[in-house]
């Protein structure tokens, strides 16, 4: 994928030792996507559609505040990657508004929000009949 062929809103390498961008990992985000692509010669790419993503979370270790840094945790509804980490990224809380900022653009766009995306296959809640037993509620 040529730099110039797309329009990025931000673009990142993971941070390794001491929060230096020395990784085969590169993070991209798009108005509509969020890609990541691993590796050197032979590179791999993984792309969640934006308007897929139901939740995220932050974490930051002590040796990533240390050096700035922090992971973004992406829970999506897209079928090859139902989570995806951003780790060791720079101005992660930045980051995470920039994602929700166009997420919810392409949700407005498509008129789907979380919620419309529950109930499928991949429920991420896990119900055990056997807990509650005959008890009507």
């Amino acid at each position: 994928m040529a730099r110039d062929e797309i329009d990025y809103v931000w673009t990142d390498k993971k941070r390794t030792l001491f929060g230096l961008p020395i990784s085969l990992t590169r993070y991209y985000l798009t108005e509509t996507k969020f890609i990541t692509q691993t590796g050197f010669l032979s590179i791999k790419e993984d792309e969640i559609d934006l308007y897929k993503i139901i939740d995220k979370s932050i974490k930051r270790s002590f040796w990533q505040r240390l050096f700035g840094c922090g992971t973004i945790v992406i829970y999506s509804k897209d079928a090859d990657t139902p989570t995806k980490e951003v780790k060791s990224i720079t101005n992660v809380r930045r980051v995470s508004e920039t994602i929700d900022k166009y997420a919810n653009q392409m949700r407005d766009r498509y008129g789907t929000r979380g919620r419309d995306m529950y109930g499928s296959s991949h429920d991420y809640h896990h119900h055990d009949d056997d807990c509650c037993g005959d008890i009507d509620i």
